[in-house]
Parts: structure tokens; sequence; C-alpha cells
């Protein structure tokens, strides 16, 4: 057999390796994950700057992961290959959100599961993962926190504002107090009564009140 044979054989196996019928099924399906993935990220995102090529890179990501199982269970010889090749990629992007990175190993997850030709277990736990986040990632608490950040000059400006935030917060804790050229900055967490911030208003009139600022807070919050 001659070389130019040995060529024609691995070649023609390579290509038959993988029937056109699985390829384009993991595919398909590794798109309409993608996109299901895409669609939970977008309905839970709770930060700032909200990354439309994020959310585009956990569809690709489905897609090019599919296709690299599928090369990699087909001949082993490229699979080792592959994982050389691989090795040498640095990724350089910031995770801004924690939950970002169970949204990227969910679509890396899924080219996995479909390329091994596991399609029952890769709809059904994409179905689970995404009712899971939606519930727990969407559910809000009854009041929602803010920090109040108060600059006064005096210690009667201090208790009379202190008086006004506990009046109308179900929930104060000053969690800083700083002393710069006579004047204090207080910052508090606040849980509102019914949501109404008109009091910021009140508590800039005050004698000795230089400055009242009210901003809601989306951290973690015991």
């Amino acid at each position: 057999m001659s070389l130019s044979d040995i060529f024609k054989s691995s070649f023609l196996e390579n290509v038959t390796a993988v029937s056109m019928f699985d390829m384009v099924l993991a595919m398909l399906l590794a798109f309409g994950i993608g996109v299901f993935i895409f669609w939970v990220y977008r309905r839970t995102y709770q930060g700032v700057m909200y990354s439309t090529s994020f959310g585009v890179t956990l569809i690709a990501l489905s897609l090019i992961t599919t296709l690299i199982i599928l090369a990699v269970t087909s001949n082993i010889v490229l699979s080792l290959g592959m994982v050389g090749a691989l090795s040498i990629v640095r990724f350089r992007a910031a995770i801004k959100e924690p939950l970002d990175i169970a949204f990227l190993f969910w679509s890396i997850a899924v080219g996995i599961v479909l390329a091994a030709g596991m399609f029952p277990l890769g709809v059904f736990g994409s179905l689970l993962i995404g009712v899971v986040i939606m519930l727990f990632a969407n559910r809000q608490t009854k009041t929602k926190p803010f920090m109040a950040i108060i600059t006064c000059d005096g210690d009667v400006s201090e208790q009379m504002a202190d008086k006004i935030l506990r009046a109308q917060a179900s929930k104060v804790n000053l969690k800083s107090k700083t002393a710069r050229a006579g004047k204090f900055e207080l910052t508090y967490e606040l849980r509102l009564n019914d949501g109404r911030t008109d009091f910021v208003n009140e508590l800039s009139q005050l004698d000795g009140v230089t400055s009242a600022v009210l901003v809601s807070f989306n951290g973690e919050y015991m």
C-alpha cells in the first residue's frame, strides 16, 4: 500500500467517523439550548452593565464545544493534538458577576454532553438548570436595600438625621462614620418601610446637614 493509499484511507475514515445526521442533530440542539441559555442569562442578569456580547458568547461556546468534542471522539490522534492546542490558549476577559461563571460552564457542559450523543440528558439538564436559576436569581426580598450618605457639621444635626432615618426605615445600621475638618460623613444601611424617598428632602433641609444622598444597592445582604 502506497503513502497515497494510506492518506486516502485515513481521510475517508475521518469523514465517515461521525454520521451527517448526528452532526446536524448535535449542532442544532447545541444552538437551541445555547439560545435558551442566552435567554435565561438575559432574564436573570442583575449587574450594572448588561453585555450582549457575553450572551452571544454563550451561544457560540455551546456550538464550538460541540464541534470540538465531535472531532475528538472520532479520532484518538486528533484528540491528543486538540488537547495540546487548547492547552496554550489563555483567556484574559474578567468575569464581572459570579453567576457568569455558571453560565460559561453550562454552555461548555451542554456542548460536551450533546457531542457525546446524550441528547435527552442535555435537554432535560438544561431545562432543570434554567428553572433553578430563574427561581433563585429572580428571588426578591420584601424591602430593597439602600445606602444613605449624610454629611453634617455637628452632633445635633447628626442626631436629628439619625432620628428621621429611624422613623422612615424598618432597619437602620450605621456602617461607617468619617470625621474631617469639623464635618462628619455618615453611611447608613437602610430598609425602607414603604419605598418612599421624600424624606431625603427633609434631611437636606436640616440645619447643619450639607448633603444627603440615597443610593439603591444591589449587593448581597444577610
